[in-house]
C-alpha cells in the first residue's frame, strides 16, 4: 500500500531538501518527498497505482530519534528497582524511607536495588553510605547505582556477602572508599563494583525479555526508533535478548557493542559479517572499552585538575587490553568504541589511533569516542581528519550541574562540551543520552537532551556555554541522521527516498518553538518502517 503523508511541515534531516510538505511511503520505505501540489492527482508520479492520503493537518514531522549511546538492558532491568532520581527523591532521609518500603516487599534472600542517585541533588549534599542504607534495611543486602553508573553504594549486609572488609585491596581500575579507620564506607568506584555484582541474583531470561519489550513501548512514546546498546556491566552479550524481545513486539532497530573486558581472553569470540549486516534490524557493530570514569563521580581522567584539588582522575583499561582490541577489530572489521570522558583519556586514544587506517568495510567510523570533554586542539584536528566519531550527551551537564560546578570553575564549564567548535573543525559528532547513566527523572527523554544542546543552560539556570550552542536544526540532525551514520544504521535517520519510513509527528513545531519550551513538546505518533507503533490519542 502507498500512503501519501501530506499537508505537514516535514523536516527531512537532508541537507539538499531540509523541508517538504509531503512524503510518499510504500512497503516501509520513503519513495518520494516534495510539495503536495507536485503529486496530487498524478498517480503516475506515485508508481501508477494511486495512493491513500494521510492528512498531517499542518503538524511537524521529523525523523525518529536515534539514541546512539544508551544501555537498554539496564533501563529494562531498572524498571523494577527504586528510582533514586531527583525530584522524586531529594534527600538521603527520603531515600532511607524508600529502602525501608522496598525491604518490606522483598522476600528473604532477595536484594533491594535502586538506580540514579545523585548526592549533589540531595539535601545533605553528600553521598549515601553503608550506614544510611542500613537505616533503611540492615538484614537484607541493598545495592544502589549512582547516576553516572561508575559508582555503587551498598549496605553492610552486601559488603558482608561479597567479603569486602578493611583488608580487601582495591582492584585494578577501581577503588573502595574507606573511613578514617580503613573500614569500607559502602561506596565502590569503577571496577570495584565488580566485587559485588557476582552475588546479585540474576533475573530470568524470560523476565529480561519481557522488560525489554516493555521498554520498547516507552521508547516509541518518546519518538525513539533506533538505539545503540553500549554494553553490559555483566559478562555476556545481548543479541539473543533482543532477538526474543522483537518476537514480543520490540520494534526499534538495534546496534550493539560488546564489552571487551568480558571477551578479550575468549578465543571462541567472533563477530561475523552476517552479525554486522547494516540492513539487519538487530546487529553487532563492535566492541567497547572503558577508558576512564565520569566527571560527576570525579573519576574522569581530565586534562586539568578537578577544582581545588591536585587530582586528575585516572585511566581504567590497560595497554594490553587496547592492543588486543585493535587486533581483534582489524581481524573482524568491526568498530571500536571507547568511553573517554576526560581530556587526557581522549588524548590517549587519539594519539594511539591517529596513525591507524580504517579497517572496516562499513560507512560508519571505525573508532567511536564516547562522552568527550575538553578535547585538545591537536586531538580534535586528528579526530576530524581521521573521521573518528565523538558521541556526546548534553543531558550530563544540564542535569548534573551541581557535580560539574564542584569539579570545575564557571569559565571552564562553558567550554568542556565544545559542540559548535567541533562541527566547525569538521568533526563527526552526534547526540545521545547514555540512559540510564544520567541523573534526569526520565533518562531516555530526547527533548530535554535537545533543550540542553540548544540553550546551553543547565536546569538550575547555570550558563554552560553560549558560544557552543547548537541551533535546533543542527541538533536534530545530530540526533537523527548523524547518529544513524555513526551507529551504522543503513537507510535511517533521514526522510529521503530510499530511507526507512521511521518518523514521528510532534505536538508542536520544535523548529519555531521557544528553545526553553522544547522539553514540553510531546510525540503524538511514531512510525517505524511505515507502521504506526505509537499514538498518544
Amino acid at each position: 500500500m502507498k500512503i501519501l503523508y501530506a499537508n505537514g511541515k516535514i523536516f527531512t534531516s537532508n541537507e539538499t531538501h531540509p523541508y517538504v510538505d509531503s512524503m510518499l511511503v510504500e512497503d516501509g520505505k520513503i519513495v518520494w518527498t516534495g510539495a503536495h501540489e507536485e503529486i496530487a492527482g498524478e498517480t503516475d508520479r506515485a508508481g501508477g497505482s494511486g495512493f491513500e492520503i494521510a492528512d498531517l493537518r499542518g503538524r511537524t514531522v521529523m525523523p525518529g530519534f536515534v539514541d546512539a549511546h544508551m544501555h537498554p538492558m539496564m533501563m529494562a532491568e531498572y524498571s523494577r528497582q527504586i528510582p533514586c532520581l531527583y525530584p522524586r527523591i531529594d534527600s538521603i532521609a527520603k531515600l532511607t524511607e524508600e529502602i525501608a518500603g522496598a525491604a518490606a516487599k522483598t522476600p528473604e534472600g532477595g536484594w533491594i536495588r535502586g538506580f540514579g542517585y545523585d548526592e549533589e541533588k540531595y539535601t545533605e549534599r553528600r553521598s549515601p553510605n553503608r550506614y544510611d542504607l542500613d537505616a533503611g534495611c540492615s538484614d537484607k543486602p541493598v545495592f544502589l547505582v549512582r547516576c553516572c553508573e561508575h559508582i555503587r553504594c551498598v549496605n553492610s549486609m552486601a559488603l558482608k556477602i561479597a567479603g569486602i572488609t578493611k583488608d580487601t585491596p582495591d582492584p585494578p581500575g577501581g577503588s573502595i572508599d574507606r573511613d578514617g579507620s580503613g573500614e569500607p564506607t559502602g561506596i565502590l568506584r569503577d571496577n570495584a563494583r565488580d566485587l559485588v555484582l557476582p552475588y546479585i541474583p540474576k533475573e530470568t531470561d524470560e523476565e529480561m525479555v519481557d522488560a525489554l519489550a516493555d521498554l520498547g513501548v516507552t521508547l516509541a512514546s518518546q519518538g525513539i526508533t533506533a538505539i545503540a546498546d553500549m554494553g553490559n556491566l555483566r559478562p555476556g552479550g545481548n543479541y539473543e535478548y533482543f532477538a526474543k524481545a522483537m518476537k514480543k513486539g520490540f520494534r526499534q532497530r538495534v546496534t550493539m557493542y560488546y564489552m571487551w573486558d568480558y571477551f578479550m581472553d575468549d578465543p571462541e569470540f567472533v563477530i561475523t559479517p552476517q552479525l554486522m549486516d547494516p540492513e539487519s534490524r538487530i546487529r553487532l557493530a563492535g566492541i567497547k572499552l572503558i577508558g576512564d570514569g565520569s566527571i560527576s563521580g570525579k573519576t574522569a581522567w581530565l586534562s586539568k585538575p578537578y577544582r581545588n584539588t591536585d587530582e586528575y582522575g585516572a585511566p581504567v583499561y590497560s595497554e594490553e587490553s587496547m592492543e588486543k582490541a585493535i587486533g581483534f577489530a582489524k581481524r573482524t572489521g568491526c568498530q571500536i568504541s571507547i568511553h573517554a570522558m576526560g581530556g587526557r583519556a581522549v588524548d590517549r586514544i587519539v594519539q594511539r589511533f591517529k596513525d591507524e587506517e580504517d579497517w572496516t568495510d562499513a560507512k560508519s567510523p571505525y573508532l567511536r569516542i564516547e562522552h568527550v570533554t575538553e578535547i585538545s586542539d591537536e586531538a580534535l584536528k586528528a579526530a576530524a581528519e581521521k573521521g573518528f566519531a565523538l558521541v556526546s550527551q548534553p543531558i550530563f551537564e544540564y542535569s548534573e550541574i551541581e557535580a560539574y560546578k564542584s569539579s570545575m570553575d564557571e569559565e571552564r564549564l562553558k567550554h568542556i562540551y565544545p559542540y559548535r567548535t567541533e562541527l566547525e573543525r569538521g568533526a563527526k559528532i552526534c547526540l545521545s543520552t547514555d540512559a540510564p547513566a544520567n541523573s534526569w527523572a526520565v533518562p531516555t527523554d530526547p527533548f530535554t537532551n535537545l533543550k540542553a544542546a540548544v540553550t546551553r543552560i543547565a536546569y538550575d539556570g547555570t550558563d554552560t556555554g553560549q558560544s557552543e550552542r547548537l541551533d535546533i536544526e543542527t541538533a536534530v540532525k545530530l540526533y537523527t541522521r548523524e547518529a544513524a551514520k555513526i551507529c551504522g544504521f543503513a537507510g535511517s535517520g533521514e526522510l529521503s527516498p530510499g530511507c526507512s519510513a521511521d518518523f514521528i509527528v510532534l505536538s508542536d513545531d520544535i523548529f519555531t518553538s521557544d528553545p526553553e519550551d522544547i522539553d514540553k513538546i510531546q510525540v503524538e505518533e511514531t512510525y517505524i518502517e511505515g507502521e504506526k507503533v505509537f499514538s498518544r490519542c
